[in-house]
């Protein structure tokens, strides 16, 4: 009987791993091809994962909450002819196989009434621990009782939603949202606050110990900003970082942008902002020195030839997303205008795709949409380099002519690199960041439009 393994897709090229949110199909229910079989969430997006194949299901591996390596399989659907009503042809396999299923001639496991979720093996502190009891509580629940100092008889007055009036997970962080201060007698500060759960560090460096004082609030960290910490912390244990800066004189960019947004509003039917016109003159500077558009993998360094530049971009939540403009230099600026306003308004509205954060070789973070006028970015691995684009300013800066030199009020601002010192050194970072300013600086309209 032919059985189709469904995998956990790879969300991006630095998502390793991805929770179930939910299984909106159980064992034994019939599956329709494209439909909606689960949701899972990342630390960059929720999405729905659709049946590549019809079907029955068969097999759940993983329950709700689970957290799952990309690659193991997930789940295993029956699509023999009885079931699905069709064969699948040799081509339509490896079709599936490359959206994440894979065929199996395994014959068919034992059917199992119920499918325990799977929970990752988190180490628990010793200081304080969760009794048993005669309610059960799943591995993941104890852990974060534990973590977060709930006691027993807390645990077993929180009422559950699960199965058999189970505690989930969620409803355990319901309950630490609604705890409305802290127990006296036991621990004065929640684990969270001193422990983040991110890459090891190095022996030399000890954990530090913070205590609430008295009328603090105290602030579980979302799932998002929880993996942001964790890929902050491991970019810069991964890459030596450093930061070389320049300043440009903008202040032809600055007047024509003024004279033009209007125009261009509705000439093209979109904003004209300075993002675009930065990815255009990074998307020229990475031709001129192709070694910034790389990634390292060992002992060798993949030149990247698409160059799909990735835009910081804040979310209303406070936290970071990063969609990617795929072969940006295949667009002119109305075209990159279009791009960077969609799918910043895509990313507010949470409406980003999978593919629209994937395969980034380059990244601009714009610190002057706040107000900064510099900043020092985290490099977003596995890239080897990021640019942060300051405020524009007046200044008095020093013009040189033909009468002599002259001071004058111009717009200027300030541009930062920060690249990983194991494959670009000093003089490269700082030739890339300078020819970046000096496209920005020689803008001509006719050149970049």
């Amino acid at each position: 009987m032919p059985d189709f393994e469904l995998l956990m897709p790879k969300m991006g090229e630095s998502i390793m791993e991805a929770t179930i949110l939910k299984w909106l199909k159980q064992v034994g229910d019939r599956v329709e091809e494209d439909e909606t079989l689960l949701e899972i969430a990342t630390d960059k997006v929720d999405t729905e994962i659709p049946s590549p194949v019809p079907g029955k299901i068969k097999e759940l591996r993983f329950g709700e909450d689970a957290v799952v390596k990309v690659g193991e399989v997930i789940a295993v659907i029956d699509t023999s002819k009885k079931v699905s009503g069709k064969a699948k042809s040799s081509k339509s396999d490896q079709k599936k196989k490359e959206n994440g299923v894979k065929k199996s001639t395994d014959q068919p496991k034992a059917t199992q009434p119920t499918v325990p979720p799977v929970e990752p093996k988190t180490e628990v502190s010793s200081t304080t621990s969760v009794s048993s009891s005669e309610r059960f509580y799943s591995p993941l629940v104890r852990n974060i009782a534990t973590k977060e100092g709930i006691s027993q008889s807390e645990l077993d007055a929180i009422p559950g939603s699960g199965l058999d009036s189970r505690v989930t997970k969620r409803d355990v962080m319901a309950y630490l949202n609604s705890r409305s201060q802290i127990h006296d007698g036991g621990d004065a500060v929640p684990p969270f606050l001193k422990e983040v759960n991110l890459p090891e560090v190095p022996p030399s460096v000890e954990p530090i110990s913070i205590a609430a004082g008295s009328g603090d609030e105290i602030l579980e960290m979302d799932r998002m900003r929880t993996l942001i910490a964790k890929h902050m912390v491991a970019s810069k244990q991964t890459s030596p970082h450093v930061t070389s800066f320049v300043e440009a004189d903008v202040t032809n960019l600055v007047e024509w942008r003024t004279r033009n947004k209007e125009i261009f509003l509705t000439k093209y039917a979109t904003k004209l902002t300075y993002t675009p016109v930065f990815i255009q003159a990074i998307c020229r500077a990475i031709h001129d020195f192709p070694m910034i558009n790389v990634s390292l993998q060992g002992n060798h360094i993949i030149v990247k030839k698409a160059l799909n530049i990735g835009m910081a971009t804040a979310l209303p939540t406070g936290n970071l997303i990063v969609p990617v403009i795929k072969n940006a230099d295949s667009f002119n600026l109305a075209g990159l205008a279009k791009q960077v306003n969609t799918l910043a308004e895509q990313a507010r509205e949470n409406r980003l795709d999978p593919s629209d954060i994937q395969d980034g070789t380059f990244t601009l973070t714009n610190v002057g949409t706040f107000g900064n006028v510099m900043g020092t970015p985290i490099i977003n691995q596995p890239q080897a380099a990021i640019m942060a684009a300051g405020a524009i300013r007046k200044k008095p800066a020093v013009i040189e002519t033909e009468f002599g030199d002259l001071i004058a009020v111009r717009q200027m601002m300030f541009l930062s690199l920060s690249y990983d010192h194991r494959i670009i050194d000093g003089f490269l970072g700082g030739s890339f960041l300078r020819r970046v300013a000096d496209y920005l600086e020689q803008f001509e309209e006719d050149d970049i439009v």
